[in-house]
C-alpha cells in the first residue's frame, strides 16, 4: 500500500536557513521533474487496500534518479551520500527527522523497488522526464542521429573450460539447497580445475575434454532426476528445468568447441548472463565485446530520444526502421535530417519516409545534396561523441543488473540520468532558450 499524495519535508523557512546554492544543479532539477505524476504512475505497481505502507513514492523515486546523475552510485553509497549531502536530502525529499531511519543503510529496499517497478516503472520515470523537456522546447526536432554500440555485462571474460566449470557449481547449489548428494566425483572436478589454473602452457581443449568426461554423466543422471525420478517433488522438478535447459545447450556447445567449430550460433558465453552474446562492432579494440546490442538515437544536441537493448548482434539495416519510428512518435513529427553510417545503408532504408526527411544520410556524401554534406558529416562525428560520453560517463558502458530485464531497467535509468545532466550542462552553458526557461518554471 502506498500514499497517493506528496507533500515536501522541508519548510521555506529550512530551506532558506540551509539551502545556500539555489543554483544547485539538484534544487533546478528537483523543480522541474514533474514528481506527483510520476508518483501517479508508479501506483500501479501497490495494492492500495491491502499491506503495510510502502516507503514514500517521491523518495524511492529520486534515490533512483540521483544515482545515475552523480557518478553511478550503487545502492549502498546512494543512501550513504544522501546522509552526507543536505543538497541530496532536498532532492529526495528526506527531512532531518528521517534521514536514519527513512531506508536501510545497505540500499536493500532500494533494489526491492526496482525489481517491483520493473521495465516498465522505469519507462514511466524516463518518458515523464523526457516528455518536460520536449514539451518545454528543450529537446529539439532537428536531426535523427542514429547508431549502435554494446552494452556490456558485468562478467568475466569467457572461456569454455570456466563454463563447465560453473556448470557443476550451479548443480552444486542446486543440490544443496534440495538436500541432494552430489552425484559426481566432485574431488576430481576440483582437482582438474587446480591443474587448469596453475598450468602455464594452459592447453584448453585438452582440460575442455577431460571436463566434458565428467560433466557429461553428470548432466544425464541430472536429466534422469529431473524428468524420470520420482523422489523429487513437482516444485523442486519445474525450479530445475531452467537449469537442466541452460546446461543441456552448454554441452551441446561443448561438443561444437571439441570438433573445432569456430562459429557457434547463439553462443552462451556466461551461466550468470544468459542473454549475453559475444559481438564484434568493427573497432579496432576490443575486437569482441560481450552483452546485448544497444540501438540509440539523439537529435543534433546530444539528448537522448530512444534507447533500446537486443540479444546477440541483429543487423543495422534491420534496426533502423523500428528506430526511426520511435524516434517519431517520441518528438511527434518527422526530423529534419537523419544521420546514420554505412552499416545502416540499404536501397529500402534511403527509400523510407524520403518524401517527408528532407536530408536522409547512410554514410555517404552523395546521399545529401552539397549545402548539407558538412552538417551531416559533423553529426556523424558528433554521434561518435555521444556514444563515447554516454559509455564512458554515464553507465552505458556496462550493465551491472542481471539479465535482458535488468539491461532494459539499467538503460532506462541511465538515459534519465544522462539527459538530466545534458540539461544541467546546457543550462550551465546558457544554452537553453528563455522561453523553455519560462516553461518549466525556472524563470518567471
Amino acid at each position: 500500500m502506498t500514499s497517493s499524495t506528496y507533500t515536501s519535508a522541508f519548510s521555506s523557512e529550512w530551506i532558506n536557513s540551509n539551502i545556500r546554492n539555489k543554483s544547485h544543479s539538484l534544487i533546478i532539477l528537483n523543480s522541474i521533474i514533474p514528481w506527483n505524476k510520476i508518483i501517479k504512475q508508479l501506483q500501479q505497481f501497490y495494492n492500495k487496500t491491502q499491506g503495510r505502507f510502502s516507503k514514500s513514492l517521491r523518495t524511492m523515486t529520486a534515490l533512483l534518479i540521483v544515482s545515475k546523475i552523480d557518478d553511478q552510485l550503487s545502492d549502498r553509497k546512494v543512501v550513504q551520500k544522501v546522509k552526507e549531502n543536505i543538497y541530496m536530502q532536498y532532492f529526495c525529499n528526506v527531512s532531518d527527522e528521517d534521514l536514519e531511519t527513512f531506508i536501510d543503510k545497505n540500499g536493500t529496499t532500494i533494489c526491492k523497488f526496482r525489481k517491483r517497478i520493473g521495465i516498465k516503472g522505469s519507462e514511466i520515470i524516463e518518458k515523464n522526464v523526457f516528455n518536460t523537456f520536449r514539451d518545454a522546447g528543450v529537446i529539439k526536432n532537428d536531426a535523427a542521429l542514429i547508431d549502435s554500440t554494446v552494452l556490456n555485462n558485468n562478467i568475466m571474460y569467457p572461456n569454455d573450460v570456466l563454463l563447465l566449470n560453473k556448470a557443476f557449481h550451479k548443480m552444486a547449489l542446486f543440490a544443496k539447497r534440495h538436500n541432494i548428494k552430489i552425484w559426481w566425483d566432485n574431488k576430481s572436478v576440483k582437482k582438474l580445475w587446480r591443474e587448469f589454473n596453475t598450468s602455464k602452457k594452459k592447453n584448453r581443449k585438452d582440460f575442455l575434454v577431460e571436463f566434458e568426461k565428467i560433466f557429461n554423466p553428470a548432466l544425464t543422471i541430472f536429466f534422469q532426476m529431473i524428468f524420470l525420478d520420482n523422489k523429487l517433488d513437482f516444485i523442486t522438478k519445474e525450479s530445475a528445468r531452467p537449469l537442466l535447459n541452460l546446461l543441456q545447450v552448454l554441452a551441446k556447445q561443448t561438443k561444437q568447441k571439441i570438433a573445432g567449430e569456430i562459429h557457434i550460433e547463439d553462443r552462451i558465453v556466461s551461466l550468470d548472463e544468459i542473454d549475453s552474446r559475444p559481438i564484434k562492432k568493427g573497432k579496432s579494440h576490443p575486437k569482441c565485446e560481450f552483452g546485448t546490442t544497444l540501438e540509440l538515437s539523439f537529435n543534433r544536441d546530444g539528448f537522448m530520444i530512444t534507447t533500446e537493448n537486443f540479444k546477440g548482434n541483429p543487423n543495422d539495416k534491420t534496426l533502423y526502421s523500428n528506430t526511426l519510428e520511435l524516434y517519431i512518435d517520441r518528438l511527434g513529427k518527422y526530423p529534419e535530417t537523419v544521420v546514420c553510417d554505412l552499416g545502416y545503408r540499404s536501397q529500402i532504408n534511403l527509400k523510407k519516409d524520403s518524401d517527408k526527411i528532407e536530408n536522409i544520410f547512410l554514410g555517404r556524401s552523395n546521399d545529401v545534396c552539397d549545402a548539407c554534406k558538412d552538417y551531416c558529416k559533423k553529426s556523424r562525428s558528433a554521434t561518435e561523441g555521444f556514444i563515447a560520453a554516454a559509455k564512458n560517463l554515464y553507465g552505458f558502458g556496462k550493465s551491472l543488473y542481471r539479465g535482458m530485464t535488468g539491461d532494459k531497467i539499467w538503460t532506462k535509468l541511465c538515459q534519465i540520468g544522462y539527459n538530466l545532466k545534458k540539461f544541467i550542462r546546457m543550462y550551465m552553458q546558457e544554452a537553453i532558450s528563455e522561453n523553455s526557461l519560462k516553461k518549466l518554471g525556472i524563470l518567471g
